[in-house]
């Protein structure tokens, strides 16, 4: 990869952890209740099928312990259930409610609004910067793989 890729790619982590979009999170999270790890665990979880609690810590690369700490949180706000495993009854799946599934869509819309810095862009500069950036996102495997079990977050 060349400077500009790298230098591409330093806006990118810049606009998310130091611009508009830091914010945002944080005050997404306050107002639905939510620390950034529930937020993520909301996000991940769907309300068609369940996904077993050790799946999620081997996704996310953590304790299973961390796993059942935020399953504990987001059943404590009424936004998801443990289930038995439709495969095997011994192993517990999390899956969203009702209220999970509509708090997941409101965070979700919320996020996904584009910081006022897009403003700078013209429409058809949009959707060049759409898709270039959809082209990396699918040369992403890890991206690729959730995308294709959880339905592409939404």
């Amino acid at each position: 990869m060349g400077q500009a890729g790298r230098e591409a790619w330093k806006i990118i982590q810049e606009l998310l952890f130091e611009g508009e979009t830091h914010d945002r999170v944080g005050g997404i999270c306050s107002a639905f209740g939510l620390t950034p790890g529930l937020a993520k665990a909301l996000v991940h979880l769907t309300g068609e099928t369940g996904i077993a609690m050790r799946e999620l810590a081997e996704h996310w690369g953590c304790d299973a312990s961390y796993v059942t700490a935020l399953v504990d949180g987001l059943e404590q706000r009424g936004m998801a259930e443990r289930r038995p495993s439709p495969v095997d009854r011994r192993v517990k799946a999390v899956t969203l409610t009702a209220a999970g599934v509509a708090a997941k869509a409101d965070v979700l819309n919320r996020l996904w609004e584009p910081p006022k810095a897009f403003d700078v862009l013209t429409p058809e500069e949009h959707v060049q910067l759409r898709d270039l950036l959809a082209k990396v996102a699918s040369a992403d495997v890890r991206l690729c793989r959730a995308r294709s079990r959880v339905g592409h977050l939404g």
